[in-house]
This record gives C-alpha cells, sequence and structure tokens, in this order.
C-alpha cells in the first residue's frame, strides 16, 4: 500500500515537464491522479502510462486561464471521486518579452492569469473539502525568478511568481491549524518543454546543465508523503553547475523593443 493510497490529487500542467513526472510519482503512491492541461493528447498519453503501470488516473483537458473552468474542475473532482487530498500547481506559462519596457499588456495579463490567479481559485475551490475533512496539501511550483529576479524569467514571470510565493505563505500561516499544508516549491532552470518557448531557447550544452523534472517531482512528492504532521514549507533547488547566462541575459533585454 502507498503512502497516498485512497487519496485523490489534482496536478496541473501534467501533460509534460515537471507536472507528467509528478502525476506518474504520486500515482505509484497510490493516488488517483487527475492529470489537467490544456491539450487532451498528451494528457490521456500520461494517464496511459500510468494506468499501463497499474495506477488510476483520469485525463482533464482544461484551460485552467479560465477560472470558471478552474473551479469547475474541482467541483467535478468531487463529485466523480468523493473528494481532493493534493493539489499541486503546476501549470506554468512565460511572456515572450523580458524587459519590463517592452512587455506588452496582454502578455503581462497571461503570466499573471495562469501563475497567480489560476492557483487562487484552484485553491479556493479545494480548500473547504479539505478543512472539513481536517488536512490537506498543495504544492505550488513557483521559481528561483521569485528569489532572483531579471531578464533570464522575466518580469512578468518572476512577480507571478514572487506572488504565489506568498499566497503560499499566507494559506501556511492562516490555515495550517485546520490541518492544511501549503508548500512552495523554487526550482531555478529545468530542461522542460517550456524553454522551447524562450526568446533565445536553450541549446544541448545548456540543457545539460540544468535539472530535470524528475528532479522536482522527486520534491513534490516528499512534501505530498511526509506524515500529516509535518509540512514543508519552501524548497529552493538548483542545478549544482553554474553556466554562463551573459548571452542570454543580453539578448533578452530587447526582445520586444521596437525596431528590433
Amino acid at each position: 500500500m502507498g503512502a497516498l493510497s485512497g487519496q485523490v490529487a489534482i496536478v496541473t500542467g501534467a501533460g509534460s515537464g515537471i507536472g507528467r513526472e509528478t502525476a506518474r510519482l504520486l500515482a505509484a503512491e497510490g493516488a488517483h491522479v487527475v492529470v489537467v492541461g490544456r491539450r487532451k493528447e498528451p494528457l490521456e498519453a500520461v494517464a496511459g502510462e500510468i494506468t499501463k503501470a497499474g495506477g488510476r488516473a483520469t485525463a482533464r483537458a482544461v484551460d485552467v486561464e479560465d477560472h470558471a473552468a478552474a473551479r469547475a474542475l474541482v467541483d467535478s473532482t468531487v463529485a466523480t471521486l468523493g473528494r481532493v487530498d493534493v493539489l499541486v500547481n503546476s501549470a506554468g506559462y512565460s511572456s515572450r518579452a523580458r524587459n519590463i519596457r517592452w512587455v506588452p499588456k496582454q502578455e503581462w495579463d497571461g503570466v499573471l492569469n495562469v501563475n497567480l490567479n489560476a492557483v487562487y481559485v484552484l485553491t479556493q475551490a479545494v480548500l473547504p473539502g479539505m478543512i472539513a475533512r481536517g488536512g490537506g496539501t498543495i504544492v505550488t511550483v513557483s521559481s528561483a525568478a521569485a528569489l532572483r529576479p531579471g531578464l533570464l524569467a522575466g518580469a512578468p514571470y518572476g512577480a507571478a511568481k514572487a506572488a504565489v510565493r506568498n499566497l503560499m505563505g499566507h494559506v501556511h500561516n492562516v490555515l495550517r491549524d485546520q490541518g492544511i499544508r501549503a508548500t512552495t516549491i523554487l526550482p531555478a532552470e529545468v530542461d522542460t518543454p517550456i524553454l522551447d518557448k524562450r526568446p533565445q531557447p536553450p541549446d544541448a550544452k545548456a540543457r545539460a546543465t540544468m535539472m530535470q523534472p524528475e528532479d522536482v517531482a522527486r520534491a513534490i512528492l516528499l512534501c505530498a508523503t511526509l506524515p500529516a504532521r509535518t509540512v514543508v514549507e519552501e524548497i529552493v533547488l538548483s542545478p549544482t553547475r553554474t553556466r554562463d547566462l551573459g548571452a542570454d541575459l543580453e539578448f533578452n533585454r530587447h526582445v520586444g523593443e521596437p525596431g528590433r
């Protein structure tokens, strides 16, 4: 029997990267995992992998930027599976323009909607059931950009990830005595598909220095499987080896600048 047997977990951004690996690890510990993302095909593939390995999973194609749909996701999960014990907020989105001088309003709003506002909506939706049962775990993937803002991740992403870190701190401080565990994971560079959408995608040499999605997923698993008496408030994860970011930063400085 796994540490999460009988529990239900929702994992956003589960079609690839950190979310995918987290869903697989939680299912291996016995949780029924609801894998959530925008695209149906990758989600069904992840759910199929979990089922083939003997686990339980449900694929749900939901754009968490649609906040009504995000809330409906929680409601339908409770209606069909009875509960939500673990929420992992792993969905992420970044802007093309990184320099605050050139970030258009549409990109700013999109980044905050996915990385902050969706977390607020989902967290608020799962809390009533968790509080009624006397416990629950919410793990949110923030970023090292919340601690070290700059041109690599960009202004909107860094601001959103700092805000969501604060939000998880609020949940922890206000609801811990009702059994709610809130954890923030702050990883530096991870080799995930989101890197392909950077203004200047890193090459193979750069990616070789980075953490892998399963590294972060293992940290999330730790937070979800510790005894209910213990909460991990924050984990900061970094690659052991550094890399030269000079060219990336200079390139990002000018993305979106008029006339370039």
